[in-house]
């Protein structure tokens, strides 16, 4: 069968701040060392990027440094906004800059019905040339967008590729698993239960913890991959106190905490999120002794 642009391992890259700009030269410095640890793709752009806080020119020099620094992988550019105009706008702006396809989030706020996620969906794709990811995270939007409204929008527009899934519900993501059409993909958008959406046929993980230890993520979802499950979850059990802490602030908060104490970046945030706080800083300084 032939591979999926996106399987394995892609990591949601953080975005480096230091007093206040972009630190373009940690940024591809953090690209080199996920290429070099064996990720299967790259994410820009997206959530664990603090997206919603750069600027237009932030926005396309991130994404050209990810291509620079890609080493060939497949780049996944986060655009999604809440309105047609605005994820088409952010389309237009990143388009020549590198970006094999579009992670599109469920529109956030508006909370959409179910037929209004999926006309948005077909009003973006029919604006693009590029494939779409659709991203569902109802944690972060306020709408969970259905495993039949997942299907049936694979089925009705074949440039969507595959869904990130991060709703948590793993019932949802078998569901979408039967019934997608063939050549529709699942990528879990949830580290810790993401092994176990493999094995029900997800094909990889688009992961916080990555960004911290990228070479044990992507050998766990490789170990997964060739159908070695047992060692691909005594990786997963090594891995579970590090999933979980990503997460005991506002991601990507904890994670940038690791890669500050590792020397990588500047332990900054841009408003409204800040910096984590002593206990969480305490508690990678002891999981990242392992990385």
């Amino acid at each position: 069968m032939t591979k999926p642009l996106f399987y394995g391992c892609g990591t949601a890259l953080v975005t480096p701040f230091r007093d206040g700009l972009v630190d373009y030269e940690a940024y591809a410095a953090l690209v080199d060392r996920q290429v070099a640890a064996g990720v299967n793709f790259l994410v820009a752009l997206a959530t664990t990027g603090e997206t919603p806080t750069l600027t237009a020119e932030e926005k396309i020099r991130l994404l050209q440094i990810t291509h620079e620094h890609s080493a060939g992988l497949p780049v996944l550019v986060g655009c999604g906004t809440n309105s047609v105009p605005g994820t088409l706008a952010n389309m237009e702006l990143l388009a020549p800059y590198g970006a094999d396809a579009w992670l599109v989030v469920v529109p956030y706020y508006n909370k959409p019905t179910q037929e209004g996620m999926y006309r948005y969906f077909k009003a973006v794709a029919a604006a693009s040339d590029k494939p779409i990811v659709l991203y569902n995270v109802p944690g972060r939007t306020g709408a969970n967008m259905l495993a039949e409204t997942c299907v049936r929008i694979a089925r009705d527009i074949p440039s969507v590729i595959a869904t990130k899934e991060a709703s948590g519900n793993v019932q949802q993501v078998a569901d979408i698993l039967k019934d997608a059409p063939e050549g529709f993909s699942v990528i879990s958008g949830d580290d810790d239960i993401t092994l176990e959406i493999m094995e029900k046929g997800a094909v990889g993980v688009i992961s916080v913890a990555s960004n911290v230890d990228p070479a044990r993520v992507s050998k766990m979802t490789s170990l997964a991959l060739d159908g070695k499950w047992d060692e691909a979850r005594a990786v997963d059990n090594a891995l579970k106190p590090l999933y979980k802490a990503c997460f005991i602030e506002s991601s990507p908060i904890p994670a940038k905490a690791a890669l500050s104490l590792m020397g990588l970046c500047s332990n900054e945030m841009r408003l409204p999120l800040v910096e984590a706080s002593q206990s969480t800083v305490d508690l990678m300084a002891k999981l990242i002794q392992d990385v």
